[in-house]
């Protein structure tokens, strides 16, 4: 039995089941001291957004109320990982540090040269995988380089054995004699300071626990359906997993098992086209990991290099318009709103405003995911890279820039009654449904009738339609000019 005490580093692991680095911790013996370290510098330019510390505030209170039920603690540091990890095993006389692997760059680079240091130093140093069913390492095309179009690549990984999660044991966590100093959870200072966040608890509940309650009622009301239902906006039919995905406080192996348990008696999995829909959205998701692993350049440029010459235009005033829903376009605007009272967007009106940006505006790909990575409680690294670089048209399997979505024709066919433009924008909610997606065409008295003013209570269309098109295919046609 070992006696010297393990520090397990929870990052973006925060929960006790199927987390194999704290498992492993109770396998070796003795005490383990659970550490949270907020430190901003190791993520390089990208520091947690707003809305993202909102949900890590509320996620390490559940992880710390968790662990005071098996009799332990979450001691919570602020610093440098490095520097703060150092000081806690001489204050503790830690013999070990375990924890589970990210995949953003500087998170890479700096684990490696942890583990380097503590095992110099004749400390174990582990890590495990808790966060992916496919490392991106143990992935590979047919030439053994990394593949750039997902049906392959999704393709592959089912012939790829997913492994089981792996479950704590009940009973107390052994504890050390004498806790190390921890900060307050307040003095991260994580929450904001002006309380734009009030819809979020409305709409959420951070922790493990919240995560299994979300996953429960997914599958008992949504999973049969969720193919026909997960592009309709104002329908309750995604998992809305992806925040607690994110920040680990449920992992894909346990959709994975959760899914595979509804396997019909034959045996045959999955057991319905929902739940294969479900779960090759969970690959997108790994998929996305995936490129970043082998392209850690695309969080800032470009994975087609021509589309570094894209001519993006600089307009303050209609960057603001997207950001506050107020483009004049219905549907653009219901989702951005959504996305500034909840901290989240479903993922086909994602698409919606991304392309609006991209290509209505030619505002770059690089400013929208700067703001969905300040607003969105899901803002994970990998997956807002591939989204937008999909949307601009510039990234792996991504839609062609040629392609633009109408955002009228978009709200008509995905939000045919107008429910989620009157949710959101509820100055239109008096408007006739014929007119919903496009108010501008509806007569004056109709208008006055639905208490909406163009141009006073709502704004008329920043942009017209057929003209940003053309503008849209015209700046990609002079991208690929031979140059002189």
């Amino acid at each position: 039995m070992v006696n010297s005490a393990t520090i397990v580093w929870f990052r973006q692991d925060l929960r006790l089941q199927d987390n194999p680095a704290l498992l492993a911790a109770t396998e070796r013996g003795g005490p383990i001291v659970p550490v949270y370290i907020l430190d901003d510098g190791a993520e390089g330019r990208w520091p947690a957004g707003g809305a993202s510390r909102w949900w890590l505030h509320h996620s390490l209170a559940a992880l710390d109320h968790a662990l005071h039920e098996r009799g332990s603690r979450l001691i919570l540091a602020r610093g440098e990982s490095r520097a703060v990890l150092h000081r806690l095993i001489k204050e503790t006389g830690a013999g070990a540090v375990f924890w589970n692997r990210r995949y953003e760059p500087a998170s890479i680079a700096r684990d490696k040269e942890l583990k380097a240091e503590l095992s110099g130093a004749g400390l174990e140093a582990k890590s495990f995988n808790a966060a992916l069913l496919f490392e991106p390492h143990t992935v590979k095309n047919k030439s053994g380089g990394p593949f750039q179009v997902f049906t392959p690549y999704w393709k592959h990984c089912q012939t790829l054995a997913v492994e089981p999660p792996v479950k704590l044991p009940g009973g107390k966590l052994g504890a050390p004699t004498q806790w190390p100093q921890s900060e307050e959870l307040a003095s991260l200072d994580l929450l904001p300071r002006l309380n734009w966040a009030e819809g979020f608890a409305r709409c959420w509940q951070p922790g493990e626990a919240g995560a299994a309650k979300r996953l429960k009622q997914f599958i008992a009301r949504a999973m049969e359906s969720y193919a026909d239902q997960r592009n309709t906006p104002e329908t309750d039919g995604t998992s809305a997993l992806s925040p607690h995905l994110h920040f680990g406080e449920i992992g894909p192996r346990q959709i994975w098992a959760a899914v595979r348990a509804l396997s019909n008696e034959s045996g045959v999995f999955p057991a319905s086209r929902g739940a294969q829909v479900f779960l090759s959205e969970v690959g997108w998701r790994e998929f996305a990991h995936h490129l970043l692993y082998y392209f850690p350049q695309t969080p800032v440029a470009p994975l087609r290099e021509d589309f570094a010459a894209f001519p993006w235009v600089k307009n303050s005033w209609q960057l603001r318009a997207w950001q506050q829903g107020l483009t004049g376009y219905p549907m653009v605007d219901a989702g951005m709103r959504q996305l500034w009272q909840t901290g989240w967007m479903h993922n086909r009106v994602r698409m919606i405003v991304a392309s609006f940006l991209v290509k209505h505006l030619r505002l770059s790909w690089q400013e929208g995911a700067a703001w969905f990575w300040d607003t969105l409680v899901d803002a994970d690294l990998a997956s807002n890279t591939l989204g937008w670089q999909w949307s601009a048209g510039c990234g792996a399997d991504a839609a062609p820039y040629f392609r633009i979505f109408n955002p009228i024709l978009q709200g008509q066919k995905f939000d045919p009654d107008g429910g989620y433009v009157r949710r959101w924008v509820p100055e239109l909610a008096k408007v006739p449904t014929e007119y919903i997606q496009q108010p501008w065409t509806a007569p004056p008295l109709t208008l006055l009738a639905a208490g909406v003013t163009l141009g006073g209570n709502y704004p008329r269309p920043i942009v017209e339609h057929g003209a940003a098109r053309a503008a849209a295919l015209a700046a990609l046609k002079s991208m690929r000019k031979p140059q002189a």
